[in-house]
């Protein structure tokens, strides 16, 4: 495998050797990320792992990363492996999508999350980096939250073409007419609206441009991006950073990964949908996904979505993420393939997912997208 240039934090790359898609089972440290489940620590509401047929003796090490998002749910899924491989630790360092990719791509991550699917430019270098065609598809799908802090308001009604104009910075005050129109009732303050968005290259990030472009395109002009296309407003890294700063303010918007909105102050909008204004929910995030259309003319080992983000079902939420898994299809080293093929049918299997609900406020994938990636993992080797 050759060596290529590594986008780590500096003080994670010293924690870990290299452990790409040509590389070995030996690379990473088992570090968790700060607050994670210790490897090998059951964790509340999580069932026991899936069966399958790697054997029980498989042992090595794993460094992966990427979406800060999956966090929660990678501890948990972490925590179940290890249950039935107590001699494989897997550490996952939640540097956000963009990182994530680089770092897979590079040769420093055996496998990565990503909230954003992988450009064609990123696919070839995957390709490169595999000896073949990388698997990609979704293992965690939740909502995203439109979160504020806003004194006395606890309560919030806001469309699409509203979301944009107050994250573009054309919508200044909490007053606007704009935004009254829809809070009838509401005593909505003269206060300044502070849009908090991602510093770092994000999936999050993408997936809610994602929304905006789609729903609003004539308040919104920027295509879907995984960096933030204004200075605009107040920028902050991470999941746990956006939070933060939305927090440390009155009058702020942010868009967070609704898992990251549990057990803050912050108050959530509801968005509307067809004839309704609809809150996030891990339900209405899987049938959004459930109605998306799968991306055509992609690999087999590859299993993406146009995601539905124009849907008039108050069934259905739109501003969510399908956060994918990308990986190999084998290995240099054969244990590291039977290592990532053991790992993807835990995370995907009906307990793995069930983990991650209870844990990280996910939707478990509907039935029939797991099939289709059971298939793809059933071919690795």
């Amino acid at each position: 495998m050759k060596l290529k240039r590594l986008i780590i934090p500096a003080v994670l790359a010293a924690s870990f050797g290299l452990a790409a898609c040509g590389g070995n089972a030996e690379a990473g440290t088992g570090t968790t990320p700060t607050g994670a489940t210790p490897t090998g620590t059951a964790t509340a509401g999580q069932s026991s792992p899936a069966t399958n047929s790697a054997p029980t003796e498989l042992s090595g090490k794993i460094a992966a990363g990427g979406s800060s998002a999956q966090q929660v749910a990678q501890q948990v899924w972490r925590a179940g492996f290890s249950q039935q491989y107590p001699d494989v630790t897997i550490s996952y360092d939640p540097v956000g999508s963009g990182t994530g990719q680089e770092n897979f791509v590079s040769g420093a991550y055996t496998f990565a999350g990503s909230d954003s699917v992988l450009d064609d430019a990123t696919v070839a270098k995957a390709n490169s980096q595999c000896g073949g065609d990388p698997i990609e598809f979704p293992v965690y799908v939740s909502p995203i939250a439109v979160a504020y802090h806003l004194d006395g308001v606890t309560s919030l009604n806001l469309d699409a073409e509203t979301v944009a104009k107050i994250f573009s910075g054309r919508t200044t005050r909490w007053n606007d007419p704009a935004i009254t129109r829809l809070n009838a009732g509401v005593n909505l303050p003269n206060t300044t609206i502070t849009p908090v968005h991602r510093s770092d290259s994000s999936g999050t990030t993408w997936n809610f441009t994602d929304y905006l472009h789609q729903a609003a395109p004539k308040a919104w002009k920027s295509a879907a991006d995984t960096d933030w296309p204004s200075t605009k407003g107040e920028s902050a890294e991470g999941t746990s950073g956006v939070v933060g700063a939305a927090q440390g303010g009155n009058g702020t918007i942010a868009y967070i990964d609704d898992s990251g909105v549990r057990s803050t102050k912050l108050s959530v909008a509801k968005i509307k949908v067809g004839p309704k204004f609809v809150a996030p929910s891990a339900e209405g995030a899987a049938a959004a996904l459930a109605s998306s259309e799968q991306i055509d003319g992609t690999a087999s080992s590859i299993l993406t979505f146009n995601l539905n983000r124009t849907t008039t079902d108050p069934g259905e939420y739109p501003i969510f993420m399908a956060s994918n898994v990308i990986a190999c299809q084998s290995y240099d080293d054969p244990t590291t393939t039977a290592i990532i093929k053991a790992w993807l049918s835990h995370v995907i299997s009906a307990d793995g997912q069930k983990a991650a609900a209870a844990n990280a406020y996910s939707a478990p994938l509907p039935s029939e997208i797991v099939a289709k990636e059971q298939a793809i993992v059933d071919q690795m080797g």
